[in-house]
């Protein structure tokens, strides 16, 4: 388990400010997720400031652009101190830099075999606004195979050769790997095509494979 950090440490401790000094943006379109945030706060700290406009030329004192939910969660956790940068911006500035802090999150992206590497590797997710399924989910999308690319016959008819690598192949799970039959790659084969084509989607496949095994079970049984 994290050991909760100082809530402002010492390296920001001369920008810190009282909370109640500061209000949000008056129109912020960003929602955010605040568990998360002051799970972070809690066991991360405070690991840099908050952006506020003085409001010397939009008339609105000390209005946070950058870091507002990070100035409610701190509010929620009780913190009477939060550490601030601080502008002092026309309303047309501070509207930008309000949309863009926003907008350059949503236009990042991830190494996500990187991503469930370094999560893989903490001694836990405390603070990293990751829980165990999310991380288990992160895990099997980054596990996938590349999809195989099939050779054409060379007959220009549109159809693929045969493969000897393809008539048999494997099935597995967690660490567990069993090799299949031909028989038995063709009948998955035939369910998987269906399932997509009734689902638009191979999401719940394996589920789905393993509920009409034992469905089928139970109806011999009986």
């Amino acid at each position: 388990m994290s050991t909760a950090a100082p809530r402002v440490p010492a390296s920001l401790a001369d920008l810190a400010v009282p909370v109640a000094e500061l209000t949000p943006y008056h129109r912020n379109p960003r929602t955010g997720d605040l568990d998360s945030i002051a799970e972070s706060l809690s066991v991360n700290g405070q690991y840099r400031p908050i952006v506020v406009n003085r409001g010397t030329l939009t008339g609105r004192p000390n209005e946070i652009l950058a870091g507002n939910h990070t100035y409610k969660a701190a509010k929620r956790l009780g913190w009477t101190d939060i550490a601030v940068t601080f502008l002092d911006v026309d309303d047309d500035a501070a509207a930008k830099i309000v949309i863009v802090d926003n907008r350059t999150s949503d236009l990042a992206g991830y190494d996500t075999a990187l991503l469930a590497d370094i999560l893989t590797e903490l001694p836990d997710l405390d603070g990293t606004g990751y829980d165990q399924d999310q991380l288990d989910q992160l895990l099997d999308e980054t596990a996938l195979p590349a999809p195989i690319e099939l050779p054409s016959d060379g007959a220009d008819t549109g159809a693929a050769a045969t493969v000897d690598y393809l008539q048999w192949g494997y099935m597995q799970w967690s660490s567990t790997r069993v090799r299949i039959t031909q028989a038995e790659v063709e009948l998955l084969d035939a369910l998987y095509k269906q399932f997509v084509g009734d689902n638009d989607s191979d999401l719940g496949f394996g589920w789905h494979v393993l509920n009409e095994e034992h469905r089928a079970e139970e109806g011999a049984a009986a």
